[in-house]
């Protein structure tokens, strides 16, 4: 029988955690079974079995009291949810006309109500802690001087690895002031001593890492001194446009070396890779798909006419904008893929460019990319330099694509292509250099095919073919009869599965 309501009692305690998730009462609750539990089990088996019945009733008894309290408790909370829901619903039926959804400032902020409102949950906050539970003074000062000390840490040390450390130490101080003010207060100044030192102790980590965070901060500043210092004198660190954009291009072209283009799909991937071309010493191209500038919008946000995807797009090539030159490289502003059917993006971005272009001289993107090569040769032609004559007022160049890559990117598949079409011909793309350098003031790059896929492949699973750059390279230096032997500016899409000797001859076809 005493089992029984021990049972009962310990599953009371547990269902506490579910009706109420505040844990003040159900915690309360919880305390005073455990306690009786735990002096009722600690009784001797020798006394009297008699007992026995009147045991259980009085856990059974004390059992039924907690959860009255708990399930009084879970009451309250539904009926305060209930309040909330139908307040909130009269609040925002009610909202002064200068609210609108998305940013509100100004007269809209209404500062000073939102402060009262904070404050009011501050003080019930506070008020609804036991003085029991509230440190001295001494260790409370102490306690603010070490959380400041690892909020600095965050700047000193951004590898997190002292700072980690630090922490550690603040949670065992947060412990030990979490004991009940009972305690003799004489310890307080001991405490407050400890703390102190602990905190000393965290600093003097955090210098040291800094100190040796400083020198490969030199080292690296060194090895990009060295590379940077080849480069053409208009390319600085920073997003790279117009006429500076060329010269890289030239410089790679000249010194037979790809720049990377990677998509991301937010600040996090979009800071690793211009974290990656800082290790690295060399430029970046970021790279926005009309899904990825989707994703940082955010799929709940209305995408009529692709409203999304243009306000992620640019929201991202701003946050590039914010941040580039603190990484010291050059970076590239593109944006991947787009077919027809997502002309909408693209014009909403070329907008943005011109926007930005007026006020700031300069288009917000280094570059964007037209891929129509599922239209005819002609249409194909015919829109690339449409686009391009608007391009070049600001200086934007425009990349567009002959053939078809094979391989799935951004929901666009093309597996099952015909093989025929993976591959360009120099024909092509002469009639494309054509009528795309008769545009006054256009730079335009080339996405010929030549065999590359999208997507991951084992080794030895595509079947390359940079010969035809070489060709058309060749074909084209013939009919301009220029100096150079390599006048056009070819793009590389993909890579996976292809053998490092071919992208390495494709590298050199320019």
């Amino acid at each position: 029988m005493a089992s029984a309501a021990l049972a009962g009692a310990a599953s009371c305690c547990a269902t506490t955690a579910f009706v109420d998730p505040t844990g003040h009462t159900s915690e309360r609750a919880s305390q005073q079974t455990r306690r009786s539990l735990r002096q009722q089990s600690s009784q001797t088996h020798t006394q009297s079995q008699a007992a026995a019945p009147l045991a259980a009733l009085a856990l059974g008894t004390a059992g039924a009291a907690a959860c009255a309290a708990t399930l009084k408790a879970g009451k309250r909370q539904v009926r305060a949810k209930v309040v909330r829901a139908a307040v909130a619903e009269k609040v925002f039926a009610k909202m002064p006309a200068t609210v609108k959804p998305g940013v509100v400032t100004g007269q809209a902020l209404l500062a000073q109500a939102i402060l009262a409102q904070v404050v009011r949950r501050v003080v019930v906050l506070l008020s609804s802690r036991s003085p029991a539970a509230m440190p001295s003074k001494m260790a409370s000062a102490a306690l603010a001087g070490a959380a400041a000390c690892c909020a600095t840490t965050a700047f000193v040390a951004p590898t997190g690895q002292t700072s980690e450390r630090a922490t550690q130490q603040t949670r065992s101080l947060r412990q030990q002031s979490s004991q009940p003010h009972t305690q003799s207060q004489a310890a307080a100044p001991l405490a407050a001593l400890a703390l102190g030192a602990a905190g000393a102790a965290a600093c003097a980590a955090t210098a040291k890492a800094g100190k040796r965070q400083a020198r490969a901060k030199v080292v690296r500043a060194a090895v990009a001194e060295k590379v940077f210092a080849k480069m053409p004198a208009t390319v600085k660190p920073g997003v790279v446009t117009g006429q500076a954009l060329v010269d890289l291009l030239n410089y790679a072209k000249e010194n037979e070396f790809a720049i990377p283009g990677v998509n991301i799909v937010g600040t996090g991937s979009i800071n690793a890779c211009m974290e990656a071309a800082k290790k690295a010493g060399g430029p970046i191209m970021v790279t926005f798909s009309r899904g990825g500038g989707q994703f940082i919008a955010g799929k709940a946000a209305d995408n009529t006419d692709d409203a999304a995807c243009i306000a992620g797009s640019v929201a991202g090539a701003l946050h590039v904008r914010t941040v580039a030159k603190l990484y010291g490289v050059p970076v590239i502003l593109h944006t991947d893929h787009c077919q027809k059917a997502w002309l909408p993006w693209f014009d909403g971005m070329l907008k943005a460019n011109e926007e930005y272009f007026e006020k700031n001289g300069e288009p917000l993107f280094s570059s964007h990319m037209l891929d129509l090569s599922e239209e005819p040769l002609e249409e194909n032609i015919a829109i690339c330099k449409k686009y391009l004559e608007r391009m070049a007022k600001f200086n934007c160049l425009l990349e567009m694509e002959l053939g078809v890559t094979g391989g799935e990117e951004d929901g666009v598949d093309n597996s099952n292509v015909d093989s025929s079409r993976l591959y360009t011909q120099p024909e092509e793309v002469w009639e494309v250099y054509q009528a795309l350098s008769s545009v006054p003031n256009g730079n335009f790059t080339v996405a010929a095919a030549f065999g590359n896929v999208h997507g991951v492949y084992a080794p030895g699973n595509v079947s390359l073919k940079p010969e035809i750059l070489h060709n058309t390279q060749k074909f084209i230096k013939e009919k301009l009869g220029c100096a150079s032997d390599k006048p056009v500016f070819f793009v590389f899409h993909g890579g996976s599965g292809s053998s490092t000797e071919d992208i390495q001859y494709a590298i050199k076809a320019g």
